[in-house]
């Protein structure tokens, strides 16, 4: 059901593969996209951008990330291929939108706080820093995959331009023993029989999957975002069995979620990140 975790490649042979992939059409058969991606800025900002991708990647791994981590999920486990699939939770043009306003939080946030945000919830771990190394790659290179675009501030939602579509759930029609089925036909083989993940794919409920604050514990988000992405290059459930299937999964255990978990002192909230001190 979720993408399975990314292989571990070196920067070279995942840029071939990249390289390859947009060749062949990588792009979700349903929906045929050209894509063509800018050309890496030269010097340490190019590096950054590279490290941005990396950690998307290997978020629970990575050295820079992997201590903010509480689970065993990374970003390209919602955000498909590093955010480069243009229909599931895609990076592409996303960088456009922000700053924007958040109801969640009732402010107005940034594309790095709508990042770090994800760290509590879908990650289960703690904020890092803002202006934090981490921090700056992941935001150099979602950013990077919106050069040339139009800015469009969002001043209702931190959605981008290419937002996954909700579906409109009622309650009264969930069918939990449906959703059971539906799991173990389509979604077990990668997750395993109770959602603890495998080698093929993460886990989706229990300790180390996303907690109760995230944005898929809401069974229209999960619903609508396993239209467009389930299975994995082949997305093909209707919008009943991904509502039952959402259903199902989200009434799993998974951890409870309280902010002051999540955040850390306030003092290591931001970070001057200039090599030249004041």
């Amino acid at each position: 059901m979720f993408a399975a975790h990314p292989l571990r490649y070196s920067l070279s042979t995942m840029f071939a593969v990249l390289a390859m992939w947009l060749t062949l059409g990588g792009v979700h058969a349903q929906e045929p996209e050209e894509l063509q991606l800018p050309a890496l800025p030269e010097g340490p900002l190019g590096q950054v951008i590279q490290t941005g991708r990396e950690i998307i990647e290997q978020t629970d791994t990575h050295p820079l990330s992997r201590e903010y981590v509480g689970n065993k999920l990374t970003c390209s486990s919602c955000h498909l291929k590093a955010g480069l699939d243009p229909r599931a939770a895609s990076f592409l043009d996303v960088a456009t939108a922000y700053p924007a306003w958040s109801p969640r939080e009732k402010r107005v946030i940034t594309l790095e706080d709508r990042v770090l945000n994800c760290f509590m919830r879908s990650m289960n771990g703690v904020r890092p820093p803002n202006g934090s190394e981490v921090s700056v790659a992941m935001t150099a290179y979602i950013t990077w995959l919106s050069q040339g675009k139009t800015l469009q501030m969002n001043p209702d939602k931190p959605l981008g331009p290419r937002h996954v579509p909700m579906l409109k759930i009622d309650p009264a029609e969930v069918d939990l023993a449906n959703g059971k089925r539906l799991y173990q036909q389509e979604c077990a083989y990668c997750h395993g029989d109770n959602g603890a993940g495998s080698d093929d794919g993460p886990p989706v409920s229990g300790p180390d999957s996303y907690n109760q604050g995230a944005g898929l514990s809401r069974v229209d988000k999960l619903a609508s975002w396993l239209k467009v992405a389930m299975p994995l290059d082949d997305p093909h459930l209707s919008a009943a069995q991904a509502r039952d299937i959402a259903a199902y999964v989200n009434s799993q255990p998974r951890p409870e979620f309280h902010l002051k978990d999540h955040l850390p002192p306030a003092e290591q909230r931001g970070e001057y990140n200039s090599e030249v001190q004041p």
